[in-house]
């Protein structure tokens, strides 16, 4: 399963790659399997397998000099980062393998409903909390775009509801083989054909074909909508990839680097008729308050084009990651501060006990805190929808902002850090909540990769990785909601639910026949 994403990209091994561990869960007897490893225990070592090469790019923070850590301390915080968030998937499907095995009833049908909607409200939980990134659905992008349009219906969550119930018939459909075939080498005294029926065995591929071929049908028809591209609504926007490596990015060095590179983007994108210039995170490293010193400030004053700036807000003591809108006066009208900070990389986890032991990262003397959970971002065309690096795999924050108006997203991001897999997984990333969306999402990043994505998630333009761009390209604002915008994870429940009552059910009818 972690082949399926970059930098491999293996995107058709997900829909086999969940089936052994599911048969492994299936066949396991308490009883008989005494020296069997757990279901547990095999969930554990899978999730680890999954999310440890999925997220395996982390290890390009080593070494991180750039913010003072020492390479012997650099390379065992990258080390337990990478551990941990591995072991932190692996703790997700042990408790999917557990739960298997203690809600079994013994029905085929009633374990792929049941592994569903466990799988997919397990992924809904972890998605909550601070780490998430490598859901089963992301693993489809941005190669098959059919698929991922069921994300309109109710989200990443559809798409892995799928994904996960074809490796379960399959995985069903398997067993009963096997079933089958060893009642077919156990000579029976009374009839020479074996108990089970093929046409029972063959239910489950059927069934299985029957899923794939429906699901990537219904988001075929999904992504073959019309944009319906109305030019009055046309906004012209230009993204600027500055190129300014971390190691020297806080430094005067590298601050002068970043003035110089934005100011000479932002006037050459002007030239280009352009409505709006969007910046990577943290492009200016300086407070917004001190951006009325550099020449980036006296080019918007000059050009009057609208600018969003990636720059640090102050918050009392302390300090947030976020984007700013200035106007041609040079007046900031709107503010957005990023509210899913990175562990480790933008704050420590339990200050209280490690932060005498691990050196804060931070690059400014002050501590970076996250900005409130559900923020507005208004500008001259509109309110739009912002998600700022880390926040790309949090598909509700995306969700929520296009509810309230949202008319097309804007992704600021520094993936200077890492390796170009990451950066091709953070693309995937916003592609999934463009087609989520119905969006145009425009992607601005420090080294790459910077994009235009259409809402079917299509992508118009993408950037060289480690180069300095400005790119220009028309966008069209929406004001449509999908399913998804409109009733959120409404499928999970619905799983749930069926999962709930189809288990009560046949846990009457067994103690009632008991009885």
């Amino acid at each position: 399963m972690g082949a399926t994403v970059a930098p491999i990209g293996a995107w058709f091994l997900a829909w086999v790659s969940l089936a052994p561990l599911w048969m492994l869960v299936v066949k396991f007897t308490p009883k008989t399997d005494k020296n069997y490893p757990s279901p547990p225990l095999l969930g554990l070592i899978w999730g680890i397998g999954y999310h440890g090469v999925a997220i395996s790019w982390i290890i390009g923070i080593h070494p991180m000099d750039w913010l003072g850590v020492p390479w012997l301390p650099s390379l065992t915080i990258t080390l337990f980062s990478w551990a941990f968030i591995s072991l932190w998937g692996g703790i997700f499907v042990s408790i999917w393998a557990a739960l298997m095995v203690r809600l079994d009833r013994g029905k085929p049908w009633l374990r792929v409903l049941i592994g569903t909607a466990l799988w997919c409200g397990l992924e809904n939980l972890w998605s909550a909390g601070p780490l998430w990134w490598s859901s089963l659905a992301y693993t489809q992008s941005p190669y098959n775009l059919a698929i991922l349009h069921l994300g309109q219906l109710s989200g990443p969550n559809t798409v892995t509801s799928v994904i996960v119930a074809f490796n379960g018939f399959i995985a069903e459909y398997l067993t009963q083989r096997r079933t089958n075939a060893k009642e077919e080498r156990i000579p029976h005294p009374n009839t020479s054909v074996s108990s089970v029926p093929p046409w029972f065995v063959n239910s489950y591929l059927i069934l299985a074909t029957t899923l794939l071929i429906t699901s990537h049908f219904i988001g075929f028809i999904l992504y073959s909508k019309p944009l319906n591209l109305t030019p009055n609504t046309a906004l012209k926007i230009g993204v600027i990839q500055g190129n300014i490596p971390n190691k020297i990015k806080v430094l005067p060095q590298g601050l002068n680097l970043a003035i110089t590179g934005y100011t000479q983007g932002y006037l050459s994108l002007t030239n280009q008729g352009v409505q709006a210039v969007l910046t990577p995170e943290s492009a200016i490293p300086i407070f917004i308050s001190e951006l009325a010193q550099t020449s980036l400030f006296g080019a918007i004053q000059e050009r009057g084009v609208v600018a969003w700036i990636g720059a640090f807000g102050e918050q009392g003591n302390s300090y947030t990651n976020s984007l700013f809108t200035v106007i041609n006066n040079g007046e900031i009208t709107s503010r957005y501060d990023k509210s899913k900070l990175v562990p480790l990389g933008e704050y420590i986890p339990f200050e209280n006990i490690l932060g005498g032991i691990i050196q804060r990262l931070s690059p400014l003397e002050a501590h970076q805190v996250p900005g409130q959970v559900n923020q507005t971002f208004d500008t001259p065309f509109g309110r739009v929808i912002i998600g700022i690096c880390y926040e790309s795999a949090f598909a509700e924050n995306f969700r929520y902002q296009a509810a309230l108006g949202g008319k097309f997203i804007l992704s600021s991001a520094n993936d200077a850090h890492y390796t170009p897999a990451m950066a091709n997984q953070h693309h995937a990333q916003d592609i999934m909540r463009a087609i989520e969306t119905d969006r145009w999402a425009v992607r601005a990043t420090n080294t790459g990769y910077s994009a235009f994505i259409n809402p079917h998630g299509e992508t118009l333009w993408k950037s060289g990785y480690n180069t300095y761009e400005t790119h220009a390209e028309t966008i069209y604002p929406r004001q449509t909601q999908t399913l998804y915008v409109r009733w959120g994870d409404w499928l999970m429940i619905v799983l749930l639910i069926l999962g709930f009552l189809g288990w009560v059910s046949l846990f009457s009818i067994y103690l009632f026949s008991s009885c």
